[in-house]
């Protein structure tokens, strides 16, 4: 199987070059990243308990999260990881913002420009391989347990929720 291949960026987005997605996790390269939030019509955010072989194993994260490969455009990318991760094909995507991500995971150094897009949808998500299990979260359970449970969750949604949703969420720090 070919390697998959991504844009380096710097800190303003402008691309730099291409390289491989494992070589860029292991020089720490910032490369463009889609973290997409599902939300259904009552207004209920799904995330994913990651799986025990993922960066954030037993968390609830974002439900969508993947890598753009060079060449694709944010849209293309955010269709073929909402399929791959939950089979969904209809939704109506709303862009969020942007934000720059990085943290050490085992041996490598994770430095993601995360692309933020908020998904609705009527469809009910199947479980892909990465996750355990979905989570349903009336808004005002998912506020509950941030403020009082920040433990349940994996340490890039934080990121994601200050940026896309500071109105929604008040965050410390």
């Amino acid at each position: 199987m070919e390697e998959e291949m991504v844009n380096i960026v710097d800190e303003n987005n402008v691309t730099l070059y291409q390289t491989s997605k494992k070589e860029a996790h292991i020089r720490g390269c910032l490369h463009e990243t889609i973290i997409a939030e599902i939300i259904n019509p009552a207004g209920d955010w799904y995330l994913v308990r990651q799986s025990s072989d993922r960066q954030d194993a037993g968390k609830l994260v974002s439900p969508v999260g993947g890598h753009v490969r060079t060449g694709e455009s944010y849209r293309q990318a955010l269709k073929r990881e909402v399929f791959e991760e939950t089979g969904i094909k209809s939704f109506v995507a709303v862009y969020k913002g942007k934000t720059i991500y990085s943290r050490k995971v085992r041996d490598t150094l994770e430095n993601h420009y995360f692309v933020i897009y908020e998904l609705h949808t009527t469809k009910i998500p199947h479980l892909g391989p990465e996750a355990e299990e979905f989570v349903l979260f009336p808004l005002a359970t998912l506020k509950k347990r941030i403020q009082y449970q920040p433990e349940l969750f994996g340490q890039a949604f934080f990121p994601v929720i200050r940026t896309a949703y500071k109105d929604l969420f008040s965050l410390t720090s």
